[in-house]
């Protein structure tokens, strides 16, 4: 690895304005689990590493008016064991206890899994499913986004060199969505996903349908995606097995999955139309489940 020069934010402020003053040859340091894998080998190592893991008000889990904001440095582990997050959305947890070993998910952070745009990320598709928005710092001031903006291809994310990523909100109207993660790897643990899809939805009691249903895939295209010919199947509709099983196949239809060493483009079809279902049953057990527990 070559030599860099390393500098210490104090906060999220403070981290913008090193970015900005050591241009563009500058990268950021969070939980490092996968930056310092990257400058290893590396052809180009920059110049400057920025380390945020200091930056206090970039971590921790809370309601706002806004919704449930999540800092960029809070870690895999720190999400699973949120209350909040388990209350709320036990999906997240599901999707950060399938992230790595135990080392990685007690040093890894939700921002740093983002910002890598990886197509085959676990963080990405239930925050997406529910709609989660982004915060980003730069020097001239603060601007929001939604999640599926974020993502700019493979590996590239839409953050100027001087920006940051400062938290991801969950939108107050989306807080107890019923949602579900589904993955599956080529074995049980530490595995990258060959396809994993997550799915969330209302339900209209009254008249027994399905309303503003979100389904999100990840490894089936260059970027975490939403499946809106899908979406717009199931809106409106009962649930029924029938129903989740055409809408996993409207989604299959929908992704640009690949073949490679892992897995064909085939078999990546078939695994979004299964997992596709699976996520949309879970999430509809889960809001019957709500809904006994509202009657009692």
């Amino acid at each position: 690895m070559k030599a860099f020069e390393l500098v210490i934010a104090r906060d999220a402020a403070h981290a913008v304005a090193l970015l900005a003053e050591h241009g563009p040859s500058v990268k950021v340091l969070a939980g490092g689990t996968d930056l310092l894998v990257e400058l290893k080998s590396a052809s180009q190592v920059p110049r400057v590493l920025v380390d945020i893991s200091r930056a206090t008000d970039m971590k921790g889990i809370a309601l706002a008016d806004q919704g449930l904001c999540i800092g960029a440095l809070v870690t895999h582990t720190e999400i699973m064991r949120s209350p909040l997050v388990r209350e709320l959305f036990p999906a997240l947890a599901d999707a950060a206890h399938s992230i790595g070993a135990v080392q990685t998910r007690n040093m890894g952070t939700l921002g740093g899994n983002l910002a890598t745009c990886v197509p085959s990320m676990d963080s990405g598709p239930t925050l997406v499913a529910l709609d989660a928005v982004v915060a980003i710092a730069g020097p001239g001031g603060h601007r929001q986004l939604p999640l599926t903006g974020f993502f700019a291809g493979p590996r590239k994310s839409v953050l100027e060199p001087e920006e940051l990523l400062l938290e991801i909100v969950i939108p107050r109207e989306n807080l107890g969505k019923p949602a579900n993660f589904q993955k599956f790897g080529l074995r049980k643990g530490q595995a990258l996903a060959l396809v994993n899809a997550a799915a969330s939805l209302w339900m209209d009691w009254e008249r027994n349908v399905c309303v503003a249903p979100r389904i999100a895939l990840g490894a089936v295209a260059p970027t975490v995606m939403r499946a809106p010919a899908a979406e717009a199947y199931l809106e409106g509709r009962a649930i029924t097995d029938e129903v989740m099983a055409e809408a996993g196949r409207i989604a299959a239809g929908e992704a640009r999955p690949i073949s490679d060493f892992r897995a064909s483009a085939d078999y990546r079809r078939e695994l979004i139309a299964v997992l596709t279902r699976r996520a949309l049953a879970n999430a509809y057990a889960r809001a019957k489940a709500q809904r006994e527990g509202e009657k009692r």
